[in-house]
C-alpha cells in the first residue's frame, strides 16, 4: 500500500481558480497585458459569482442540477415513446366510434362515398377508402373493445411512468425509499385512478378553456367591440391568461397527487405557475411552427408525427423540471420538514 498522502486525491477550489496564476513576484514581472487579462478574468468570475449568488439563479441551477443527475432527460423521452405509443389504441376507439356513427346515419355514408368518388380521381385509392370505412362500419364493435382494452393498459403504464419520473425529482435521495415500493395490483390500482384524476383534470382545463373563449366571443360580439383595434390586444391577453389558469389546474393537480409527499404550498404555488407558463410557451410554439412545417412534401409525411413527440417530449420535460425546481426550493418563512435536509 502507498502513502496516504500519494493515495488522497487534491481539493478543488471551487470558489476561485485564476486562468494565469500568478504569484506575487510574477504579478510585479507581468507584462501589462497580462496584468490587464488576469484583471479582466477575475472581474468576470466574481460577476458569475455575483449572479450565481442570485436566490433566483441559485435556485434554478439546483432545480437543474437534480433534473440531470436524476435523469431527467432519459425519463422525458420514456414519457414521450409511451405517449405517442398510447396514440393508436386512441386511434382505433376514434375509428369505432366513427364506424358507429355511420352506421347509425346511412345517409351519412353515402354522402361519404359519393364525395370520395367525386373528389379522388384515383379509382384504385377511391376503392380501398370505401373498403377502409366498410370494415370500420363492420368491426366497429371488435375494433372498440380491443382498442379500449389496449388504450386502458398503456394509459396506466403512461401513468406509471410519469408517477415514477415525477416522485425521482421529488425524493430527497436518489434511491427509492421502502415506502415507495408497493404491492403489483396496489401501483396498477393507484395508477388507474390517477389516470381518471388526470383525465378529469384534462377535461376541465379543456372545458375551462373552450366555455372561456366562446362566451369571450359572445360579449365581443354582443356589444359590438370586434371592430375596435386597440381592444384585440386586450382580448388576447384575456384569452391567454384563462388558457394559464387552466393549465395551472392541471399541473396543480400533477404535482400534488403524483408525490408520495405533500409539497409545500408556496412551492407548489409557485413551481405550477412556472409550469403553466413554459406550457403556454410550448403551445404558441407549436402552433407557429407546424404550419410552416408541414408545407414541404417530407414535412407533409412526417410533420405531424415529428410534431407531436416534440409536444410530448417538451411536455415531460417541463413536467420534470418543475418537479425538481419545487423540491430544491427554499423560502425563509419555511417550516422545517422531518428528515428533509436543507440544500
Amino acid at each position: 500500500m502507498g502513502n496516504s498522502e500519494h493515495t488522497k486525491r487534491p481539493t478543488r477550489d471551487l470558489d476561485y481558480t485564476p486562468v494565469v496564476p500568478l504569484n506575487a513576484q510574477e504579478e510585479a514581472n507581468a507584462t501589462p497585458e497580462v496584468q490587464v487579462l488576469n484583471g479582466t478574468l477575475e472581474n468576470v468570475n466574481n460577476t458569475v459569482k455575483r449572479i450565481e449568488r442570485n436566490p433566483i439563479v441559485a435556485h434554478m441551477l439546483r432545480a437543474a442540477e437534480r433534473f440531470n443527475d436524476r435523469m431527467g432527460n432519459q425519463f422525458g423521452a420514456a414519457i414521450t415513446y409511451f405517449s405517442f405509443l398510447s396514440l393508436i389504441p386512441m386511434l382505433m376507439v376514434s375509428f369505432a366510434a366513427g364506424g358507429y356513427i355511420l352506421a347509425a346515419h346511412p345517409t351519412l355514408l353515402k354522402d361519404i362515398f359519393e364525395k370520395i368518388l367525386a373528389n379522388v380521381s384515383d379509382p384504385t385509392l377511391a376503392q380501398t377508402l370505401k373498403s377502409t370505412i366498410n370494415t370500420a362500419v363492420q368491426q366497429r364493435t371488435t375494433v372498440g373493445l380491443v382498442g379500449l382494452l389496449i388504450a386502458l393498459y398503456s394509459g396506466v403504464n403512461w401513468m406509471g411512468n410519469l408517477r415514477e419520473a415525477v416522485r425521482a425529482q421529488s425524493r430527497d435521495v436518489w434511491e427509492r425509499t421502502p415506502q415507495d415500493k408497493e404491492k403489483f395490483w396496489l401501483k396498477y390500482l393507484r395508477d388507474l385512478i390517477s389516470l381518471i384524476g388526470l383525465l378529469i383534470a384534462l377535461i376541465v382545463t379543456l372545458s375551462i378553456t373552450s366555455a372561456a373563449g366562446s362566451a369571450q366571443e359572445t360579449i365581443i360580439n354582443l356589444l359590438h367591440l370586434g371592430a375596435i383595434e386597440w381592444l384585440k390586444p386586450a382580448w388576447q391577453l384575456i384569452g391567454l391568461a384563462i388558457s394559464i389558469f387552466a393549465n395551472y389546474l392541471l399541473f396543480f393537480w400533477i404535482f400534488w397527487r403524483l408525490p408520495r409527499h405533500r409539497p409545500r404550498k408556496k412551492a407548489l404555488a409557485r413551481g405550477t405557475l412556472l409550469a403553466a407558463i413554459g406550457f403556454e410557451i410550448i403551445k404558441i410554439i407549436m402552433t407557429w411552427t407546424l404550419p410552416s412545417l408541414v408545407k414541404s412534401p417530407s414535412g407533409a409525411a412526417f410533420g405531424s408525427v415529428l410534431g407531436l413527440m416534440a409536444f410530448f417530449y417538451f411536455f415531460a420535460r417541463l413536467t420534470l423540471f418543475c418537479a425538481a425546481w419545487i423540491a430544491t426550493a427554499e423560502y425563509k418563512d419555511d417550516k422545517p420538514i422531518p428528515g428533509r435536509r436543507p440544500h
